[in-house]
């Protein structure tokens, strides 16, 4: 099997030729491949391919969950962790997203050209390899450097998969096929914590990142037999001056939103200066790309309403989601009291909801319209978010459970139609860029999220619990109102020294009633943020005719 490309259908053809005159594909090698594109391969070998696509989003997308679970134990001292302290913690996470962010539209246009089984399996070596390295780092430092390397191969890796399963499927094929993707990619963030804390639960801090490399090298023996080649054959000469604009404006406003949620500050020199030099990055590389013989990007697709507001729609969704699940795990260890294992599984209602509901998403979209169906399920979320602000420490855990559900049962009626749209308006000679303008959205706003919902959450919680730490030394109360975590240790030593109880000051349960005070705030902004999406999509947002016809 050794298609090149499939075709795009005949609605997204004509507006593709209405958006951007002088297309890269010529109209003619778009019929050619309509005549020989999906038909020479059979139904079985794309659901064969498809399968180990979806393993593959699967391992890399689990990844980012499980470092939440994980991360208590690396704050331990070695051999049970690294020692890491508060900030390294947060850069075991932040180097991985600022890597994988800076270089989504590198990896996305680096598979249009070379061909994205290439890029796929370029990325699938690196990020095996690294997560391998991982496990066994012997420092903090390590882990943020071989973090940071897993990121920069996921680059690669994920535009490629959603790059070729535009390829494997047309129409209500492909409909459905981006339903299945977005409910593995929303289940993994649910999968991911039970998987951590069940291995957690008999082994070493390391044996998370062992999840990778055993898939990784059945992918890497299965995918140049059983998933085709395909880029663009017109090998548009690479637009590097793009590129480089891309990354630094990336790395720029990533890297600025990180500081922001590290120092809980947003007026900080650290904050400003990087995003505003992002943003200066993202406006000239606008301004090139209009010029450019060959663009990586064509910024023009950007005047499609339609693809723009699927593309915000995304970003704020996963604004929420990031930022909401960073909240809960705190919850659920820090004041519920649970195991690593435990609150993996208090999680899994959400992967089950988006298992349940995503692949019904399209079928909601041609009886209801795409519309309605995502501005419904950014309702879902809204109230959902909002009845999680009014939770506290003697909340039945089956409250929780149940909006949790509804969380992923909102996210899935969101997701795959928002797709859709974005993966449908670029030419399939696109589909690489297609796949990181959606992978760029959504990590964006998921980096947002967990900046502004986290700063919140520390800023809260800093105001809250400083009042209560008068009998403390000047120099470590700073420290220890950084985070519930740290409090509850200074508790924790207290009690175990038999200090008078005027000195202890029952400080585990100040600091349980701070950050619940600190998290209904952040939940409160979570829940404005998504209630905003959902006026974004049913006010302005318009169903084209080829959004029912895909879902068919």
């Amino acid at each position: 099997m050794n298609t090149r490309h499939v075709p795009i259908g005949k609605n997204d053809e004509a507006q593709n030729r209405n958006i951007s005159q002088g297309s890269q594909m010529p109209n003619s090698a778009i019929s050619q491949a309509q005549s020989s594109g999906n038909r020479s391969q059979s139904s079985a070998a794309r659901t064969i391919a498809f399968a180990i696509i979806m393993v593959t989003v699967l391992v890399v997308s689990m990844d980012n969950s499980i470092l939440y679970i994980v991360m208590k134990t690396l704050a331990q001292n070695p051999p049970t962790g690294l020692g890491a302290s508060q900030s390294q913690l947060q850069w075991f996470s932040d180097a991985y997203i600022l890597a994988y962010a800076g270089l989504l539209l590198t990896g996305g246009v680096a598979g249009n050209r070379f061909g994205h089984r290439r890029t796929l399996l370029i990325g699938l070596a690196g990020f095996g390899m690294f997560s391998l390295a991982s496990s066994f780092a012997p420092t903090a430092g390590w882990l943020i450097g071989l973090r940071a390397m897993m990121g920069l191969f996921a680059a690669f890796l994920i535009p490629a998969t959603l790059a070729i399963i535009t390829y494997l499927f047309d129409g209500a094929a492909r409909a459905k096929a981006i339903g299945i993707w977005s409910a593995v990619v929303g289940a993994a963030l649910a999968i991911g914590p039970l998987a951590a804390g069940a291995l957690l639960t008999h082994f070493w801090w390391g044996s998370v990142f062992l999840i990778n490399p055993p898939v990784v090298l059945v992918a890497l023996i299965a995918v140049p037999l059983l998933v085709p080649e395909y880029r663009d054959e017109s090998r548009p000469s690479f637009d590097l001056p793009g590129m480089l604009l891309a990354s630094a404006g990336l790395l720029g406003i990533i890297y600025g939103i990180i500081q922001a949620g590290d120092s809980a500050s947003w007026t900080g020199g650290k904050t400003i200066a990087p995003i505003a030099a992002g943003l200066v990055a993202i406006i000239v590389f606008a301004l090139w790309e209009l010029r450019a013989k060959t663009p990586m990007l064509d910024v023009r697709y950007f005047t499609d309403r339609g693809f723009t507001i699927a593309a915000l729609a995304l970003a704020l969704l996963f604004f929420s989601l990031f930022g909401g699940v960073f909240i809960m795990t705190f919850y659920l260890q820090s004041i519920r009291g649970y195991s690593a294992l435990k609150t993996g599984v208090c999680i899994l209602p959400f992967a089950l909801a988006m298992i349940a509901f995503a692949p019904q998403a399209r079928k909601m979209a041609v009886r209801f319209s795409a519309r309605v169906t995502s501005g419904s399920g950014m309702l879902v979320i809204a109230a959902a978010t909002f009845a999680l602000s009014r939770i506290s420490q003697h909340t039945s855990i089956w409250v929780f459970e149940v909006l949790l559900f509804a969380f992923g049962a909102g996210m899935s009626l969101v997701m795959p139609p928002m797709t859709t749209r974005i993966v449908s308006t670029l030419p399939q000679s696109q589909a690489g860029t297609s796949s990181v303008v959606n992978n760029t959205f959504r990590q964006v706003g998921g980096s947002l999220g967990i900046a502004v919902l986290g700063s919140i959450l520390a800023g809260h919680y800093r105001t809250a619990i400083e009042p209560r730490l008068t009998f403390l030394p000047a120099g470590i109360r700073s420290q220890v109102a950084s985070s519930i975590t740290a409090t509850q240790q200074v508790a924790a030593h207290l009690s175990s020294t038999h200090v008078p109880a005027e000195l202890d000051h029952n400080l585990f349960a100040q600091a349980t009633d701070a950050f619940i005070s600190a998290q209904q705030t952040a939940w409160t902004i979570g829940s404005i943020v998504a209630l905003a999406a959902a006026i974004l999509i049913l006010g302005l947002y318009r169903d084209r005719k080829a959004d029912s016809t895909q879902a068919e």
